[in-house]
């Protein structure tokens, strides 16, 4: 499905369930990312340590992705969140 097909509903339910995950390799450490992040999370270090941004106060807002200059960020789903027993 082509991302111009969502409805508004889609986009929030996909953005409420993912995370940032960053491309560990492709980083600069330029901090540009968190210097855009509005809630003030260290998304560099994330993107340092190739992490995706688990912070309970992120709010998927996107900034963090669109300020990078190498794309270095995106959403995606990972299986963090997943209660294993």
């Amino acid at each position: 499905m082509r991302t111009d097909q969502f409805t508004d509903s889609d986009r929030y339910q996909l953005l409420s369930s993912a995370q940032v995950i960053p491309d560990q390799p492709r980083c600069v450490q330029c901090g540009i990312c968190t210097y855009h992040c509005p809630i003030g999370i260290d998304v560099r270090r994330y993107a340092w340590r190739g992490e995706a941004i688990i912070d309970s106060h992120c709010l998927t807002c996107g900034e963090c992705i669109n300020r990078c200059p190498r794309g270095v960020l995106r959403f995606g789903h990972t299986n963090i969140a997943v209660e294993s027993n």
